[in-house]
């Protein structure tokens, strides 16, 4: 099939690690182990590039997500550490820009360091954009940004100036938002941003959401009717 209108920016949901690790009966953890090797998240960079998207958007863990246990929480900031080592060469020869998207006041030092040297490191390149949202959410963005915009002592503001507020500042609204495991919701993910952005969900789980479903899912994408309101 051909894929004849690309959305700008693609961002993901990658849920269903769980999961797919009971139904095989593996330990829980190998979800989240599966969905971060390499070859997966090189595979569905190197496909978003290959289409045309410009902005790549995963969420890697949400404020939410530290309710979980101590043992899964420190497991994924390791995990989380060790894949953006792995990714800075991959980065490098595909002239990708890194951003992360989120709150650094709650990771662990180590990992704030390493996304703090990847964005520095990508932030001249023209590849293709990828923001890795880590201790993100929706609701909680947008507070942060009303509380600048309070300490700056301001009384009025209009969309653009408040979109300067948000973390995603410089990055185009999400146009097609996936969601692997099946759910149908957000759960917070970029709540101002995603105003107009095209909804998929798909029953995939995401260690098994590769470079074939990312473009079904803009395939999809490209026979919606997008009227922004108008006509």
């Amino acid at each position: 099939m051909m894929v004849n209108k690309i959305p700008v920016h693609v961002a993901i949901i990658p849920d269903g690690n769980r999961r797919w690790a009971k139904e095989k009966g593996l330990g829980i953890l190998k979800g989240v182990e599966k969905s971060a090797e390499f070859e997966n998240i090189t595979s569905l960079l190197d496909e978003a590039s290959r289409l045309g998207i410009k902005y790549f958007s995963l969420w890697g863990f949400s404020t939410e997500n530290w309710k979980r246990g101590e043992e899964e929480i420190a497991f994924i900031f390791n995990l989380i550490f060790k894949s953006i080592n792995n990714l800075k060469e991959y980065a490098k020869n595909k002239k990708i820009k890194f951003r992360h998207i989120g709150r650094k006041d709650r990771l662990p030092k180590n990992v704030v360091k390493i996304l703090g040297e990847f964005e520095r490191d990508t932030e001249r390149n023209n590849g293709l954009n990828v923001q890795f949202l880590l201790d993100y959410g929706g609701r909680d963005e947008i507070i942060r940004g009303v509380n600048k915009i309070l300490r700056e002592g301001k009384k009025e503001i209009n969309e653009k100036e408040f979109e300067r507020y948000l973390d995603t500042k410089g990055i185009p609204d999400s146009d097609l938002i996936i969601r692997t495991g099946g759910e149908q919701r957000l759960s917070g993910l970029m709540s101002y941003q995603s105003s107009y952005a095209e909804l998929y969900f798909t029953e995939i789980y995401f260690p098994d959401f590769d470079a074939s479903e990312l473009k079904k899912a803009v395939e999809w994408f490209s026979n919606v009717k997008r009227r922004f309101g108008g006509d």
